[in-house]
């Protein structure tokens, strides 16, 4: 429906209430106008906003005097009536994104919540609106500095937009004022996209759990802010902007990220980044107990499959396959941060090796063991650290062209698949009774033909695969590998694009 329509709408309510009624809505909109001193256009469109919600609760039979309440533009704070001044430098791990970012490769992830009713766009949105003043760090904008780019501030509507494309697909960050993640609808289903730029999976996921608590508020039902979900009403804490990185980096040696070039697996590449992708819900607790009678944890469990279903999806007899795990810095290290602070294991297997699930499944969880442990971790965040410091006054042009040659190589050659697990995820008891599951989902780079991530909630685990070809020898390969493990597992996806 057009916005001219729905201001029609919204003029013929208004004309259907009495004296009373209308002054109570004149006065919340003075109010309103106090909270709201950026740009013309912005106010306007926040301004329809808060019809189109008012709009929405009447046609619900919600009384207005409850529909002002939840609305109520005190829960904008003063976000909207000062000027944006503040800037944030890019945290370690965020400095190479867009350094090496083109059309074809962007590093951009997805974490959705299945709601048990549709979305109501009108209320998601004004939960946006309010839910943003909370996350300070989430309203920028990218800009290009001498040195490195950075993160400005931004005062603006970040509007909610229905889906209508695949996943993940890029952000335009070089538009003046443009936004670096976005939030999706589609049935009842809420999506947030971030650019990695601006935030990990542990930051993005309090983000999401945040704004669903609050459009769960707008549709009446409260959730305390426990459990990751954060009171949008409370100050932010500097300590949830901090780059973390630079803080512990201790006198220790350091370690690189170069390693040998990774066999990829087959299959023509498609031009649509990715062209599909396919979820696998299974129940949690089946899942940890196949693993545990293999001595194996979930995330050792399902990379050793991932093994198995990468040599499945290719011709090559000979090579090494290199699996890239992402490990939460926040398990090592005392951190409130938003921000990126994630570094990765490196597990690898010739071919030659793989002859089975529970042959390889020992040597997968020693590499992993070995990978993660906390000497490990501090050397590679050492030299992290270093590396940024080695180019520091280097100017940004030269820097630009430079990042991408290095990158193309090592970031994309380096590894042949991905498996980020976020692991369980609590819920709030007033929330968890109205999330179904969730899932989490990574944008494909410019090689790997698929990558995995894996969230966990309300016993349901969510195994989700990116692909970048249609050939379907890994997903068909994974698929029966957990019906071999007595699984029952449902799955579901998006169509196959761009072929």
């Amino acid at each position: 429906m057009s916005k001219k329509v729905k201001t029609t709408e919204y003029t013929d309510y208004v004309l259907t209430l009495g004296e009373e009624e209308r002054a109570e809505l004149d006065a919340f909109f003075k109010v309103l106008d106090r909270h709201l001193a950026i740009g013309r256009e912005w106010k306007r469109q926040l301004v329809h906003d808060f019809e189109a919600a008012i709009l929405w609760y009447a046609k619900n039979g919600v009384p207005l005097g409850t529909a002002l309440e939840r609305l109520s533009p005190m829960k904008l704070g003063g976000f909207y009536s000062r000027p944006a001044d503040d800037w944030y430098p890019l945290d370690a791990a965020a400095k190479v994104y867009p350094l090496s970012m083109s059309h074809k490769q962007m590093a951009v992830f997805r974490l959705s919540a299945y709601l048990d009713e549709d979305v109501a766009p009108e209320l998601l949105q004004m939960a946006l609106t309010f839910t943003i003043k909370r996350f300070p760090f989430f309203a920028t904008t990218i800009k290009n500095g001498v040195f490195w780019h950075y993160i400005d501030a931004a005062k603006r509507r970040f509007p909610v937009e229905p889906e209508s494309t695949v996943p993940c697909a890029d952000i335009n960050v070089s538009l003046t004022g443009s936004k670096s993640f976005r939030v999706l609808y589609y049935k009842n289903r809420v999506s947030c996209e971030f650019f990695h730029i601006l935030t990990d999976g542990t930051g993005g996921m309090i983000f999401l759990k945040s704004l669903t608590a609050e459009y769960l508020r707008l549709r009446g039902e409260a959730v305390p802010a426990e459990k990751g979900v954060l009171d949008i009403d409370g100050l932010p804490d500097a300590a949830e902007s901090a780059d973390d990185f630079s803080k512990c980096v201790s006198g220790r040696k350091s370690s690189g990220f170069v390693d040998k070039p990774a066999i990829q697996m087959g299959g023509k590449l498609s031009a649509v980044k990715p062209c599909q992708v396919i979820h696998f819900d299974m129940d949690a607790g089946a899942l940890h107990q196949a693993a545990r009678e293999r001595g194996a944890s979930v995330t050792a469990l399902v990379t050793a499959m991932m093994f198995i279903c990468c040599k499945a999806a290719t011709d090559r007899q000979h090579g090494t396959v290199h699996i890239q795990v992402p490990v939460n810095m926040r398990n090592y290290f005392p951190s409130k941060t938003l921000r990126n602070f994630s570094l990765y294991a490196n597990v690898h297997l010739d071919l030659e090796e793989m002859h089975s699930l529970d042959a390889i499944l020992p040597e997968v969880t020693r590499q992993l063991k070995e990978g993660v442990a906390f000497d490990k971790m501090q050397e590679m965040m050492n030299g992290a650290v270093k590396l940024v410091r080695s180019v520091k006054l280097v100017p940004l042009f030269i820097k630009c062209p430079v990042a991408r040659v290095v990158y193309g190589f090592l970031g994309d050659r380096a590894f042949t698949t991905t498996l980020s697990n976020l692991g369980v995820v609590e819920l709030p008891q007033e929330m968890a009774r109205h999330v179904k599951k969730m899932d989490f989902v990574l944008g494909t780079v410019a090689l790997a033909r698929a990558a995995c991530s894996m969230v966990t909630v309300n016993g349901v685990a969510t195994l989700s695969v990116a692909k970048l070809t249609r050939d379907p020898s890994f997903e068909e390969r994974m698929y029966a590998l957990l019906r071999e493990l007595g699984l029952e597992v449902k799955v579901s996806g998006s169509e196959l694009y761009g072929f």
